[in-house]
């Protein structure tokens, strides 16, 4: 369950209790008149079944509680309560299908910023790439996809699409453009240096047997890139733990495509580097699409979810 706790002027209290009891997937409700002292007003909790969220969420926005004091929402990982168990049976649909909007922008906000760590966590994966191409190591290949950052700006890139968020957008945008841009020059420099004093040879990227696949587009590539955006989608929607995630990381070729890239570059592989970028701009506008595609599915339950709960009148006052 998630406990929604809000901060409400006085003359909204009413309004607010009156929509948490007639919420079934709302229970434990408590009013604290008068404990909010910045913004002023009374604090209100209820602890919410993961389903009924979203749409109760939105019935208090409509109230205007977001304007005028404020809505947070914490996880509860567990509950001990026959009345619990009742909200979480009555409220409609299953708790791991329940998509919490506000989670999710949150989550994909914070994923979404250009950040030192980001660029670093890119940049190093670039570059494991890139020696798992020249060494022809798949091991070190599926490493460079784990460590890479990048489901996370593309994720946020989806949600702000559906949304209709510019500034998580351009964020996103911004993080994804930046860091692959750090990522290869950084690449590119080692590949030089690499070829300067040997390390690289010139056929280095002939008899590419075990991953060739990361310049090589074709259908297979298409339709995992999409099954892997919608994986990932879901894994986020439902809250679900880095397991899945992991996966899909496994599943795409953008962190060793920009890798092999760099390299192909400096060795003068002029169609295998065109290759390689065609494959990482495939892999990005597949998963974003993917993603996309998962979101108006869920956008669509939300809204009737919302149209279920119904803002009461607020009270004069």
């Amino acid at each position: 369950m998630i406990r929604v706790r809000t901060l409400c002027p006085t003359h909204r209290t009413g309004d607010v209790v009156e929509l948490l009891r007639a919420e079934p997937g709302a229970t434990h409700v408590v009013v604290l008149p008068g404990a909010a002292v910045e913004p002023a007003g009374d604090l209100v909790e209820a602890d919410v079944a993961r389903e009924s969220v979203d749409g109760l969420v939105e019935a208090l926005r409509a109230l205007g509680i977001e304007r005028d004091g404020g809505i947070e929402l914490a996880l509860l990982e567990t509950v001990l309560s026959r009345a619990a168990d009742r909200a979480e049976e009555e409220a409609p649909g299953e708790a791991a299908d329940a998509v919490v909007w506000q989670e999710l922008l949150a989550r994909t906000g914070q994923e979404a910023r250009l950040t030192v760590t980001f660029t670093v966590m890119l940049t190093i994966a670039c570059v494991l790439g890139a020696v798992g191409v020249v060494t022809d190591s798949t091991v070190t290949v599926v490493g460079a996809m784990v460590l890479g950052p990048e489901f996370g700006p593309l994720a946020a890139l989806a949600v702000a699409a559906v949304r209709r968020r510019p500034a998580l957008a351009r964020e996103a945008a911004a993080a994804l453009v930046v860091g692959f841009a750090v990522a290869l020059l950084v690449t590119t420099a080692g590949a030089a240096v690499g070829r300067a004093v040997g390390a690289i040879s010139g056929t280095a990227l002939r008899d590419l047997d075990q991953t060739a696949f990361v310049y090589q587009v074709g259908p297979v590539n298409l339709l995992v890139a999409l099954l892997a955006g919608v994986a990932g989608m879901v894994a986020l929607l439902a809250g679900s733990g880095t397991g899945v995630l992991v996966g899909v990381f496994i599943s795409v070729t953008t962190v060793p495509a920009a890798g092999f890239a760099a390299v192909a570059v400096v060795l003068g592989a002029w169609p295998q580097a065109l290759g390689s970028l065609a494959q990482l701009a495939v892999n990005v506008v597949c998963i974003v699409a993917a993603g996309i595609a998962v979101l108006l599915l869920a956008d669509r339950r939300r809204r009737a979810a919302a149209a279920r709960i119904r803002p009461q009148k607020p009270h004069a006052g």
